[in-house]
């Protein structure tokens, strides 16, 4: 399924990749999301050359999730599932790479490769196609993976999914605009286990100033909060599944509490404190775990606060972080010798 708005140019090189799959029998459905600007007829042609892609057009803007949900959830039929970006492509074999390990492992949901990521030149760079096997992942323990880290591993064409499972626990959340993807992954590691394939590239993941998470990347806070949602969603979803909820919760805010306050330690390093939301980052540190005095990033910001831009910015991060624990651990043992533990 290949979601398109205004991608055009492009959109035949991400047909083609699936089109020319070996091993596997494909169809193809195009949705353009009302482009208008040609890419529709782009599709039409498409489908006219080859009778396995179908189009369908958006009179009406529909957005991303909506447009993904469509095709995953209502048109769907085959065993497996592959969202593709118009403007991404899939590698050699990767379909029978990935079918052929959710055949030989039911009890996986989905399997996934690396992506490989790409500006977009023509031809497409070298890929690796030959793979050391694969691991299976029990879900539970991908999911705790997840939550240690607080970062997805996925950015999206580099995935095989069983239709039934995915028609099962929904698609994409309207909710999560950033994140959706993070989330519906975990969603299904709560259901099944999950498939990586080693060694090899399975997707070109093409990288550009018009991807849709460049924003909240740039904004840093965005970011952190979009994650941070996909987490607590799949923690409400997951009611009874997941024993261990309450310490999933405080570990991974812990972990993107530390990632905010690392963010803004790093305005200090590039003397762009005020190009960058540092007030917003620790305010959001806060909110997500509380009391940022056990957090080394803390220690770390208020030595370079205390050092001031242009002195931070003048020193190397490592020599920043190494006197920031030294601070830090001479504060604690102050702490013991007043409570006398």
């Amino acid at each position: 399924m290949i979601p398109c708005y205004r991608y055009g140019s492009v959109l035949p090189t991400a047909v083609r990749s699936v089109l020319d799959q070996p091993g596997v029998d494909v169809r193809v459905l195009v949705i353009d999301d009302a482009s208008g600007d040609g890419s529709a007829e782009v599709a039409r042609d498409l489908a006219e050359a080859d009778s396995r892609v179908e189009v369908l057009e958006h009179r009406e803007n529909k957005g991303h999730i909506a447009t993904y949900n469509e095709g995953l959830l209502d048109w769907a039929k085959a065993d497996y599932s592959v969202l593709l970006s118009a403007d991404d492509a899939l590698t050699p074999g990767a379909l029978r790479r990935a079918t052929a390990l959710l055949d030989a492992h039911p009890e996986v949901g989905f399997a996934y490769g690396r992506p490989l990521h790409w500006d977009g030149s023509m031809p497409l760079p070298y890929a690796r196609t030959q793979g050391n096997g694969w691991t299976i992942y029990d879900g539970t323990s991908w999911l705790r993976r997840r939550f240690a880290v607080a970062d997805g591993c996925i950015t999206s064409p580099e995935v095989v999914v069983r239709t039934q499972l995915q028609q099962s626990v929904g698609g994409y959340d309207p909710e999560l605009r950033h994140t959706g993807d993070i989330e519906m992954w975990m969603r299904m590691a709560l259901h099944a286990d999950v498939g990586y394939l080693r060694g090899v590239d399975q997707a070109y993941y093409r990288v550009h100033g018009n991807n849709m998470s460049a924003a909240y990347y740039a904004s840093g806070v965005a970011d952190l909060r979009q994650r941070l949602a996909a987490y607590t969603a799949l923690l409400r979803r997951a009611d009874k599944l997941l024993p261990e909820q309450g310490e999933w919760d405080r570990k991974v805010r812990r972990v993107l509490a530390r990632d905010a306050l690392r963010r803004a330690g790093r305005a200090y390093d590039k003397g762009q404190v005020d190009e960058h939301p540092v007030d917003e980052l620790v305010e959001f540190a806060r909110e997500a775990t509380g009391d940022l005095t056990s957090l080394p990033e803390w220690h770390t910001l208020k030595f370079r606060q205390w050092l001031g831009q242009r002195r931070a910015s003048a020193l190397r991060p490592l020599v920043l972080t190494a006197a920031a624990r030294r601070v830090r651990r001479e504060l604690r043992v102050k702490r013991w010798e007043r409570s006398g533990v």
